[in-house]
């Protein structure tokens, strides 16, 4: 198999580690970079490589591992409440099961409350099934220890989750109802699709006003929101329905086509449980580019 075979076939499993374990599209694919670069001069050594698969996601898990305690430094200084980078992207049916759980944006904010360790070893075996001891061979440590660290990690995330998700074609049909509420500035409406603790985050990077810590409670956030769409609907902006990270969203564009913002909405239990509203510009270079 040639080399950009080999590079088609695994980047999209490399990426994927990258992203959950960083958050952040820029910095994943930096780190996929590094480990086929990696991989093509251990190749180039005459070194032998058994299973090519296994080294990239053992190269990528350690070196974002590495990139992610360097980040929690730099996220501790940052203007704001740090959310991860948004993808846009409609997944494909094999894709959705996985997607809409362990690509949101609800969940990515849980796995920022673990280690860089126990976040690789949960991710691993419980999003990508790999058996416990290649699990304890690409975080460094032993079986029983990795039991251990996903074990705590499990039980971190499930305390935070919700018990009962909705279908797609509910999320996709409460979505619709939520967009139409706040563009008709009907407050009773959407209040009835939020759950009665809703947290609404905002992410400007103290480079566009955005909200600097989480607003929870129907009433407080429905009003934020309402007051928000007003605003950007006033200057001519547009609202468009996507798909952000596995779940319903909004994107919002200008008169230009310019993306001022993302909005991921996590839906569980028949109701918006979180709102994510993504609006630093740097965080959506990826996206413009891509709807430009």
């Amino acid at each position: 198999m040639s080399t950009s075979e080999l590079y088609a076939e695994l980047r999209p499993r490399a990426f994927a580690i990258a992203y959950r374990m960083l958050g952040s599209v820029s910095e994943a694919e930096d780190v996929v970079q590094e480990a086929f670069l990696r991989l093509h001069q251990a190749d180039q050594r005459g070194e032998p490589v058994v299973s090519p698969r296994a080294y990239v996601a053992t190269l990528v898990t350690r070196i974002a591992i590495d990139q992610l305690r360097s980040a929690r430094a730099r996220r501790e200084r940052y203007v704001g409440e740090w959310l991860p980078e948004p993808l846009v992207a409609d997944p494909s049916p094999a894709d959705r099961a996985e997607t809409a759980d362990s690509l949101s944006l609800a969940f990515l904010v849980l796995l920022e409350s673990l280690t860089p360790q126990q976040r690789a070893a949960f991710l691993l075996r419980e999003v990508f099934e790999y058996p416990y001891p290649l699990v304890a061979e690409i975080v460094g440590t032993d079986v029983d220890s990795a039991r251990h660290l996903v074990a705590r990690a499990r039980r971190q995330v499930q305390e935070r989750r919700p018990r009962y998700y909705a279908s797609r074609r509910q999320r996709q049909e409460l979505a619709q109802r939520f967009l139409a509420a706040a563009q008709e500035g009907d407050a009773r409406a959407l209040e009835e699709l939020l759950a009665q603790d809703v947290a609404l985050h905002g992410d400007g990077g103290g480079k566009v006003q955005a909200l600097t810590r989480p607003v929870n409670g129907r009433e407080r956030v429905a009003k934020i929101v309402l007051a928000g769409m007003a605003k950007v609907t006033h200057r001519g902006a547009h609202l468009h329905l996507t798909e952000v990270n596995g779940q319903p969203g909004i994107m919002v564009t200008d008169a230009q086509q310019q993306l001022l913002g993302v909005m991921g909405l996590g839906i569980a239990e028949g109701q918006v449980q979180t709102i994510h509203s993504i609006a630093n510009p740097d965080k959506l270079r990826h996206l413009d580019r891509a709807t430009s």
